[in-house]
């Protein structure tokens, strides 16, 4: 009787730890799953895209506002671009996620101002679609911040998009080397973006081989930037630890990206 017992006793531990595995499995399926189709988070490792995100911010990135195809995928592999299933073109004015079409293993975040056959260009720091002035309001100063946690001073100004989007950027001088452009006509498939730090953005106005993003293909976009999920000061790493935790940014977490 006692054989038996022993028996059976080694059969339920082996069943349960089957089941633990199991139900472990499921888990991360899941998390995958829901990384995958609905969202992901991504960091900010760059001002250009101040005042509106800063370095250090946790984002959060839709991946359901556009639809999904090979650069909405968690893990990137190399797989042939096939195009996006239920695909949504974005809004003028959405700040996206998307691969680096130079190093598609790089996540980049900018603003949308031009959509597929939208002229654009800009005249002395001033942004035009097709021939429309996106309004400029002044905003006060503020601190743009560097990789090394240190600032420098930049004038705010609310831009008001020819569809009525409002949102802040800065600019740290005036006429900067990507002040004036040639007008040019965003091709199918393909957006114009732009950073917020006007000054300190390599986005559509810098070529692709310049080391910018040039035309956006609508293909490599992740999702869209929704909120912020947190956010560290990155400079107090030059303080002494005890004193790291003062860098959260606690105002800035669980608010909405505009």
């Amino acid at each position: 009787m006692s054989v038996e017992k022993i028996t059976v006793t080694t059969k339920r531990k082996s069943s349960g730890w089957g089941g633990q595995l199991v139900q472990l499995a499921g888990i991360v399926a899941v998390v995958f799953i829901a990384k995958g189709a609905l969202a992901e988070p991504f960091y900010v490792p760059s001002g250009s895209m101040e005042p509106t995100l800063l370095i250090g911010d946790a984002l959060i990135a839709s991946k359901f506002p556009y639809g999904y195809g090979t650069s909405s995928l968690p893990i990137q592999i190399n797989l042939p671009e096939s195009g996006r299933v239920f695909a949504e073109t974005p809004k003028q004015g959405d700040v996206v996620v998307f691969r680096w079409p130079g190093d598609r293993s790089q996540a980049w975040v900018k603003r949308v101002v031009g959509l597929p056959g939208d002229r654009i260009q800009l005249r002395q720091g001033q942004l035009f679609v097709n021939d429309r002035p996106a309004e400029l309001k002044p905003d006060g100063v503020g601190a743009a911040e560097d990789d090394n946690g240190g600032s420098e001073p930049a004038y705010r100004y609310v831009e008001t998009l020819p569809n009525g989007v409002s949102h802040l950027i800065f600019k740290m001088r005036d006429n900067g080397p990507l002040d004036n452009t040639q007008e040019v006509t965003v091709p199918a498939g393909h957006l114009f973006v732009l950073g917020d730090n006007r000054d300190n953005s390599a986005d559509s106005r810098v070529p692709l081989r310049s080391g910018g993003v040039g035309m956006l293909p609508i293909d490599n976009l992740v999702g869209r930037a929704d909120a912020v999920l947190g956010s560290w000061d990155l400079g107090i790493r030059g303080q002494p630890v005890w004193t790291w935790l003062s860098g959260f940014r606690m105002a800035r977490f669980f608010t909405a990206v505009h």
